[in-house]
């Protein structure tokens, strides 16, 4: 046994940038998904914008797929639906190609079911983290409606950036884009209390260097930009730009904090044991 190994907490190595991709690009495209189909526009743009989120959950499962020290095997993966939290979210990202596709040739029925598959393939996500027992900051159950709302937070940001010059969506759309901001600025701050007092050390420093960003320019700043044309005091392309840039801010927060998440604040808890065997003691 590697040296590594003892009581003292240690990263773990199996998951690296290509499992992060998978959770990152996956939130974000089922975010995007569910953004786009619940804003209502159509045409052109809307196939576009359905395109770039299954693109991106296409490209998450790529990441997985690349991951895999026999990829051939991969098929295997459908096998425990029962089980495993990754043979579901397969089977519903599956799905979720299914109705998207569905939706590209314009059957408008199927907006609903996309927008639940999406949902749920972003929960099957949060799931595989959060079954991860033996990483403090990644078992606490509230990293899953962390994990889900950052996913449709950015989905909701790259909505607004890819629509900046068509002035399109809306004070309403908008004012769910703060809402989902906040509710990720608050759960993150529940979620780094919870964790405090079973985290390594060095998981809570990189954990706090992306919260920081993730607080300040992805929460703080995005939100006073939202604020205006959230309420319709400002319209047109000047709120169309803000929206775009605090879109850009929330992705590119999220997009840190789910990478240092898996890659850097992935640190086991080391041995516990409760009790030692001590010669000559007896059993109890």
């Amino acid at each position: 046994m590697s040296a590594a190994y003892g009581p003292n907490p240690w990263q773990q190595a199996h998951w690296d940038w290509r499992a992060a991709g998978n959770f990152i690009c996956g939130g974000a495209g089922g975010g995007l998904v569910t953004f786009t189909v619940l804003s209502g526009i159509d045409g052109i743009l809307a196939k576009l914008l359905l395109l770039a989120g299954l693109g991106l959950v296409g490209l998450g499962l790529l990441c997985v797929w690349l991951e895999i020290g026999r990829p051939l095997r991969a098929l295997n993966v459908f096998l425990n639906p029962r089980t495993s939290w990754m043979s579901r979210e397969a089977l519903v990202s599956g799905l979720l190609f299914a109705l998207g596709l569905g939706l590209l040739i314009d059957i408008g029925a199927l907006g609903v079911p996309a927008v639940v598959a999406a949902l749920a393939f972003m929960y099957c996500q949060a799931r595989i983290v959060q079954a991860a027992r033996g990483i403090p900051a990644w078992r606490e159950p509230l990293t899953v409606p962390l994990l889900v709302t950052t996913g449709l937070a950015e989905g909701a940001g790259l909505f607004w950036v890819m629509i900046a010059f068509q002035a399109r969506g809306g004070a309403l759309f908008a004012a769910l884009f703060g809402a989902l901001v906040l509710a990720r600025w608050l759960l993150w701050r529940a979620w780094r209390a919870r964790i405090a007092a079973s985290a390594a050390p060095r998981a809570l420093a990189a954990i706090d260097a992306s919260g920081r960003n993730l607080q300040r320019f992805g929460g703080a700043v995005a939100l006073a930009l939202i604020i205006l044309p959230a309420t319709g005091l400002l319209t047109g392309g000047w709120a169309a730009l803000l929206l775009a840039i605090a879109g850009a801010l929330v992705a590119a927060t999220g997009v840190h904090f789910k990478f240092t998440l898996i890659t850097r604040a992935s640190f086991n808890q080391g041995f516990v044991l409760k009790r030692l065997p001590v010669r000559g003691v007896p059993r109890s």
